[in-house]
């Protein structure tokens, strides 16, 4: 118990040095691949939400998930790729090898699909070598590049708006 204190202490003292130290990308060029880190302790629906990408011309092949849960359980499987709190050292360090991999991606895009301020999760965010990021207008607006208010739950509204957006752009 003391010790994920511990980890969320280093956790959060790297996230607010990192966070002074952004750069902000610029959206240039059309969306091909995404990156999608959820949150499944609130929300259930990570399948629909990628066939909703899929709707936009987006190739199913091209969006990698990685799923956050509260409660993770090591014996049992995940259909996502998932982690938890123990996925971190007492440093505050990313222990696991597949969340690694995911934060090294360029993806053109990533989705922070999580509206409460969870110290790992926004860590993940903010090292991603994602070309631009979005998320919820929620979360800490240093995250994130472009922030869309409205409900997890609300799922289509929230890739209906993304799009709106992108295509205003180019």
């Amino acid at each position: 118990m003391f010790l994920n204190y511990i980890k969320e202490f280093f956790v959060k003292k790297s996230l607010k040095n990192n966070l002074n130290n952004l750069k902000n990308e610029v959206f240039t060029s059309n969306v091909q691949t995404i990156g999608l880190l959820v949150d499944e302790s609130k929300f259930q629906y990570s399948k629909e939400l990628v066939k909703e990408l899929t709707l936009y011309g987006i190739a199913p092949e091209n969006i990698k998930i990685v799923a956050y849960r509260d409660k993770f359980k090591v014996k049992e499987t995940y259909s996502d790729p998932a982690f938890g709190k123990n996925h971190i050292n007492w440093k505050g360090e990313i222990t696991e090898k597949f969340l690694n991999e995911f934060i090294e991606t360029e993806f053109d895009l990533l989705i922070s699909y999580y509206e409460i301020e969870k110290a790992i999760l926004m860590m993940i965010t903010n090292s991603s070598k994602a070309k631009f990021k979005v998320g919820f207008a929620s979360v800490d607006n240093r995250l994130n590049r472009w922030m869309i208010k409205t409900e997890i739950e609300n799922y289509k509204l929230f890739i209906k708006e993304l799009f709106k957006y992108l295509k205003s752009i180019k």
